[in-house]
């Protein structure tokens, strides 16, 4: 967006006291007048003003409407109208605090934006969802789930959300009490919620199970995982179908044992392995990528023998079915808390001088994995991008490297094939880690859920203040090409353009743009927001390219960037790395 076009935006912050959802600045854009504050009722609320707007500002649109951009999840998008030279023209084009436009809006906001045909679709803590017109910040719609129903979220011990998913006029969201919900795509109305334990037994929040990832739709079928792995529930992969909530797989693909069998034979604990964050999905194989967490209880491996096979793994699935293509594990026996908890990737690149389709992940180990897609078989194994030492746990304490917060936590990675670098965010920070002396010890029932941490963590080494890293992994050599350091943990993950750039958050509310092959940050924006906890939406509108971010901590906002926007924004806020176990 250049500077003459900046007039179409509209500016919303907290200081305008509005309940409406949009104020114009000087130059409105056409239709940008103010809708009616939401109401507080479970059901969908639509602007209620007689002059919102019947359709999206623009006729022409290029979306950004998955998690990961694709279902690669490469987070890579071939919009080209944010340059290195013109960055330093971004500003807001508009912004919406929504604890404003909702009281009931939760504090913690880690929303992955999804923006379709001129609609950009938020998900917030607490498990409301706002459509909000992507050029004008216009609200579209809001739902918001009964509040007898949300009363119940606080038993799950975290009330994250990371986003929706689209399809078939739908848009899909979980709820932390394991619902699976369908919405009217236009106007936002509930079509049909369903609990997942309607079709996976024992499925609930007083078991130890909740739900904090965003949905994948693809084919006709919505894929979800479990949150909970801390818990010492059993993780799983499951599919549902788009048109009615009904089972679409035969059964969940588990990713341990069923309770007292195989490595669980002499466990009081159902062995975690929670699938927390979106699968991969190869349109071209139908085989489906995720990664599982960690194994239950936490520190405490003396009655889960052996490598506890597909925990800290990769697992690839026929997506219609859910059968078992390959698994491999990045972390054998793990007593760390290293899930492989981001999102994998499928990238079609250079490896080895030659072009080929592999699956990438890196780990909370702080090492960085990469396989052949169709076979699983090790093309780099283990790629240090974080500093790595992990003793065995005691009951005394120990202090490892990586703490449980990463190296690579749910951030995602983005890939760019100009320079065929992966590139990693990271978060540096060591933590004591005590093990439990028996099962006992190992649960913590006084705490939300069934938790097995098996025990506890502690503080991380005097005088040492956790940092963040960008890694810039060349996939051709499987070796660094440079890693950048930033100042507080990096918790909201990469998107990349066909110019050269890549953006990211940080915990202070600042945005960035790094060069990827210099690897330099080349802009940086400081935005009113507590903290940034996950990664923009790139999207164009009439030919102009926009960034959709959220922000969390006790400033949830919404926020669209464009060429040409305003440059006046806040103070900085302070870092809030929530919750350890942030499954």
């Amino acid at each position: 967006m250049n500077k003459s076009s900046a007039a179409v935006g509209v500016v919303l912050t907290a200081s305008l006291a509005l309940s409406a959802c949009a104020t114009s600045n000087n130059n409105a854009a056409p239709g940008a007048t103010p809708s009616a504050s939401p109401s507080a009722t479970g059901t969908a609320s639509p602007s209620a003003s007689p002059s919102a707007p019947a359709s999206v500002t623009g006729t022409n649109f290029e979306n950004f409407s998955t998690y990961g951009f694709d279902l690669n999840n490469s987070r890579h998008v071939p919009y080209k109208g944010i340059t290195a030279d013109n960055v330093k023209d971004l500003g807001v084009i508009w912004s919406a605090d929504l604890k404003t436009l909702d009281k009931d809006v939760k504090n913690g906001n880690q929303c992955y934006p999804v923006v379709v045909d001129g609609v950009m679709y938020v998900s917030t803590s607490g498990n409301q969802v706002f459509a909000f017109d992507s050029l004008t910040g216009n609200q579209i719609w809001h739902w918001k789930p009964p509040a007898d129903q949300a009363a119940n979220y606080s038993k799950s011990g975290i009330i994250a959300n990371r986003g929706v998913a689209v399809g078939e006029g739908k848009v899909f969201t979980l709820t932390i009490d394991n619902t699976l919900v369908a919405l009217d795509q236009k106007t936002g109305q509930l079509v049909k919620q369903v609990p997942i334990s309607d079709a996976i037994e024992g499925v609930t929040l007083d078991n130890g199970y909740y739900e904090t990832t965003a949905p994948i739709y693809y084919k006709g079928n919505v894929y979800i995982g479990s949150s909970g792995g801390d818990n010492g529930v059993r993780g799983f992969e499951m599919a549902f179908k788009a048109a009615d909530l009904s089972p679409a797989w035969e059964k969940p693909f588990w990713t341990v044992p069923a309770k007292g069998q195989d490595w669980l034979a002499n466990s009081n604990f159902q062995g975690g392995g929670a699938v927390w964050n979106p699968p991969a999905i190869d349109t071209e194989t139908d085989i489906m990528y995720f990664g599982v967490g960690n194994p239950a209880p936490d520190f405490y491996g003396e009655k889960r023998p052996g490598a506890n096979p597909y925990t800290d793994s990769v697992v690839a699935v026929k997506a219609a079915t859910g059968e078992l293509v390959w698994a491999k594990q990045e972390i054998s026996h793990d007593l760390w808390d290293y899930d492989a908890a981001s999102s994998p990737m499928i990238l079609n690149a250079t490896v080895k001088g030659q072009k080929k389709k592999i699956v990438v992940e890196g780990g909370k180990s702080g090492e960085w994995f990469a396989w052949d897609a169709a076979t699983g078989d090790e093309i780099w194994k283990g790629v240090p991008f974080a500093k790595i030492s992990h003793p065995k746990p005691t009951p005394e304490g120990v202090m490892v490297y990586p703490g449980v917060l990463g190296g690579e936590n749910y951030a995602p990675e983005t890939y760019d094939p100009a320079t065929n670098y992966v590139l990693i965010p990271g978060v540096e920070q060591g933590q004591v880690l005590k093990a439990a002396k028996n099962q006992d010890e190992a649960s913590t029932p006084d705490m939300p859920g069934a938790r097995a941490f098996g025990t506890s963590t502690g503080e991380g080494p005097s005088g040492e203040t956790p940092y963040g890293t960008v890694t810039a992994i060349d996939v051709n050599t499987g070796k660094k090409a440079y890693q950048i350091k930033t100042k507080d943990p990096q918790r909201g993950g990469l998107t990349s353009t066909d110019t050269g750039l890549a953006f990211f958050g940080e915990l202070d509310g600042k945005i960035n743009a790094l060069d990827i092959k210099s690897g330099k940050v080349i802009w940086t924006f400081q935005t009113a927001g507590d903290n940034i906890q996950s990664a923009p939406a790139v999207f164009t509108v009439d030919g102009k390219t926009y960034l959709g971010f959220t922000s969390g901590g006790t400033k949830p906002k919404a926020y669209v960037f464009g060429l040409g926007g305003d440059k006046t924004q806040g103070q900085a806020g302070q870092a809030n790395t929530g919750s350890a176990h942030a499954g």
